[in-house]
This record gives C-alpha cells, sequence and structure tokens, in this order.
C-alpha cells in the first residue's frame, strides 16, 4: 500500500508564479532562520533612554496629514506630537491583529501533525507574535499616549472573522496586515529623523515579519490551488471587506482630538489627500500584485478592494 505524501500530492501544481514549493522544506528554512535572526525587544532595546528633543516618532511623510492644508498650519512641535500618537494608535492596531494572527494560525495546525516543520513553525511565529503585541504595548505605554484600541464595530467584525475565516481567507487577511505595515516600517527604522527606540522596535519587526510574510504567502498559494471553489470565492469576497474595514482603522480618528485638532476637519482633509492615498496604495501593491497574480482580486472581492483605497 502506498502512503501519500503532501510533497507527493503537490507534485506537479502550479499556480500563475510557478511550481508549488514542498511545505516541509518551506517551514525548515524559516525555522532555521528564526533561530538565526530572533531578537528578545526586552533586552535588544534601550527602554530607559529618554526620547530625542526635535525627533519624529514616525517619518512625516507618513503621518496621515501630510501635505494637507491642516498639516501646513500645524506647528512643527504639534506635527510630532501627531507623529507620536499615530504611531502609538498602529502599534495599538498590530496588537489588535496579531491577536486575531494568532487564533487564525492555531486553528490552521489544529488537524495537522503536530510533529512536522510546519506545525513547529506556526507555533514559532506565534511565539514571535507574543513578543510582538509584548513590544507594541511597551512602546504604547513608554511614550506616555494613550492606547487606541479599534472600534468596536471593526473589533466584533474582527471577532467574527476569526471564527467564521476559511484557511485561504485567513492567509490573505495576515498578508494585509502584515505587508502595508510592513513597508511602513522599512521606511522608518534607518531614518535618522525618527526616534532611536521607534528605529529599533520596527527594526526587530521588520526582520521577524519577513519570515511570517514568506509562510503566509507559500501557504496562501497551496491553498488558493486546493482549496474547493467555494473556498476560493468566499476568500474574495471576504478579503475584500476585511481590506475595506483594515483601511479605515489604519486611522484612529481620536489622535486628532489628543493633539488639539478637529477630527472632523482632519479626516475630511485625510479623506481628501491624494498624498495619502498614493501612501497607502504603494504600500499595498507588493502584496496587490501577488494577490491578483494567484487569483484573489477577481469579481465582486476587487470591487471590495477598490473600494478600500487599497488597490489603484
Amino acid at each position: 500500500m502506498t502512503t501519500t505524501t503532501d510533497a507527493d500530492a503537490l507534485a506537479g501544481l502550479r499556480d500563475a508564479l510557478g511550481l508549488l514549493k514542498d511545505r516541509e522544506q518551506v517551514a525548515e528554512r524559516l525555522l532555521d532562520s528564526s533561530a538565526k535572526h530572533s531578537f528578545d525587544p526586552d533586552k535588544e532595546l534601550d527602554w530607559d533612554a529618554p526620547f530625542e528633543e526635535g525627533k519624529w516618532f514616525w517619518p512625516p511623510e507618513l503621518v496621515s496629514l501630510y501635505g494637507t492644508p491642516l498639516w501646513k498650519r500645524m506647528s512643527e512641535e504639534q506635527q510630532i506630537k501627531l507623529s507620536q500618537h499615530e504611531a502609538a494608535a498602529l502599534a495599538s492596531l498590530g496588537i489588535w491583529f496579531e491577536l486575531i494572527l494568532m487564533q487564525l494560525l492555531v486553528r490552521h495546525v489544529y488537524d495537522k501533525a503536530a510533529t512536522s516543520a510546519h506545525v513547529r513553525y506556526a507555533l514559532t511565529e506565534i511565539e514571535d507574535e507574543c513578543r510582538h503585541s509584548k513590544m507594541f504595548a511597551r512602546l504604547i505605554t513608554r511614550g506616555g499616549t494613550p492606547h487606541y484600541p479599534v472600534a468596536p464595530v471593526h473589533h466584533n467584525l474582527g471577532r467574527l472573522f476569526k471564527t467564521i475565516s476559511t484557511t485561504p481567507g485567513s492567509f490573505t487577511a495576515t498578508l494585509l496586515g502584515e505587508e502595508i505595515l510592513d513597508w511602513m516600517q522599512r521606511l522608518t527604522f534607518p531614518d535618522e529623523r525618527v526616534q532611536t527606540l521607534v528605529r529599533g522596535v520596527t527594526r526587530i519587526h521588520v526582520v521577524e515579519e519577513a519570515r511570517h510574510v514568506r509562510y503566509a504567502r507559500e501557504e496562501l498559494r497551496r491553498q488558493m490551488v486546493t482549496a474547493p471553489r467555494w473556498s476560493q470565492e468566499f476568500t474574495r469576497l471576504t478579503s475584500g471587506e476585511f481590506a475595506r474595514v483594515f483601511s479605515v482603522a489604519f486611522i484612529n480618528p481620536d489622535v486628532y482630538a489628543n493633539v488639539g485638532l478637529d477630527k472632523r476637519e482632519a479626516m475630511a482633509q485625510v479623506k481628501a489627500s491624494g498624498h495619502r492615498r498614493e501612501i497607502m496604495q504603494t504600500g499595498a501593491k507588493r502584496l496587490t500584485d501577488f494577490l491578483d497574480d494567484i487569483g484573489v482580486l477577481r469579481g465582486p472581492g476587487r470591487r471590495l478592494w477598490r473600494s478600500s483605497g487599497l488597490l489603484a
């Protein structure tokens, strides 16, 4: 009697990007990378060092109001303060998202062989995400800003999504949450205008998230080839809706009130900002190109992605 392995079952399968890679081989390489390039933020970063006078907490070009009439009326001190509150809001968003991601990963491996490299890497990624969430929480506390939870409607939509999501839908959402922030953080950690602590946090996150993105991309490719048609169509719809939720949740209006601005005026100017729209679409382009190539951005789901503002 012949036993069909995962590698045998997928042998010769391909998508628009080429042959699918063996799941175990991908996981072994990621485990090796994790062993060599993982960090303990509590020990790696100097949390007691004072913030540097006049430095930003997020590159100014990535601050939501950058280039708007309101931005031009603000003093540099107020602009820097807004960058600090937006960095805290993004860290808060990151914690919310990573809590969802960890639950999705646990669901993904629940029925899989616990001794496989694929499962061992998923558990390793969960360890990473636990450290990231604690690191983001510590950054918020260190800065003395509020924690900025997502709106209750988005919080509950997240609860619903992680309950009903299919496996390909879970990995699509994973990439949505990781890749846009990753693009922004790759601009942040080498930027000497930015606070040293923030640069350190983003450097750690970028290095470790690169593995998470690779894992999610390889698994999503596999899922979009092997999942039933209904699951693929459901993924297209739910990912489009999650893109809409994520694009709204990316800005917390309370940051404006906390730096002395009118929330309605600020949100209206952000919505009208061509610069902000370009930033979000540029940050999402690597992801949307990939999703387009593997067949996620089709049908009604594509229209939802366009309405999110992330797809040009």
